[in-house]
């Protein structure tokens, strides 16, 4: 009697790892994509949120004024009015420089036409988040007006609709800017 000698083969075929690189790789894609969107999501929410905080602390700094003269980034910067995640690292607190969390400019300043008011512009902005912030409702309390790039709308048009918003935040990525007056 003869013993047929069984070869038995361990491991795994070409086609059964193409396989899994092929499941891997779908899963990479969207795991990337999902974390894009997430940071995204994250970075406008810290943005809103440094909006706010310089709103509450500039009113709250210059409770006592009749005027907001003088305001300007050195000034907030010196007053601790510009949350720390608003300065870039490494530099002097004197050199006024504030960003964003999408790593824009922030000017503060005396309105231009008006020493009882008070603007906040965000530059470096994305077509998305632009659109974002311009169309957010920052209530009616002390907002006056707000200029997205080269369209200005006073507080009869505001809260902006984000159709209105999209259309002049057409910018190229990280172009657009906001600047919101308030008293």
């Amino acid at each position: 009697m003869k013993i047929l000698n069984k070869i038995e083969q361990s491991g795994r075929s070409m086609v059964e790892m193409l396989g899994v690189l092929a499941i891997i790789g779908v899963l990479s894609v969207g795991g990337i994509s999902g974390y894009s969107k997430a940071m995204a999501k994250y970075k406008l929410t810290k943005a809103q949120d440094q909006l706010s905080m310089l709103l509450i602390n500039i009113r709250t700094a210059f409770s006592g004024s009749s005027s907001y003269k003088e305001l300007s980034n050195s000034t907030a910067v010196m007053l601790n009015i510009v949350p720390a995640d608003m300065l870039p690292s490494g530099l002097a607190a004197t050199d006024g420089k504030i960003v964003n969390a999408f790593s824009g400019a922030v000017t503060i300043s005396e309105a231009t036409n008006n020493a009882q008011h008070f603007t906040i512009t965000f530059a470096g902005l994305g077509r998305e988040t632009c659109t974002s912030l311009a169309s957010s409702d920052w209530g009616t309390e002390g907002l006056v007006s707000m200029l997205i790039n080269d369209s200005d709308y006073d507080q009869s048009d505001l809260p902006i609709r984000a159709t209105v918003a999209v259309k002049d935040c057409d910018q190229t990525d990280s172009a657009n800017s906001i600047t919101w007056e308030y008293y």
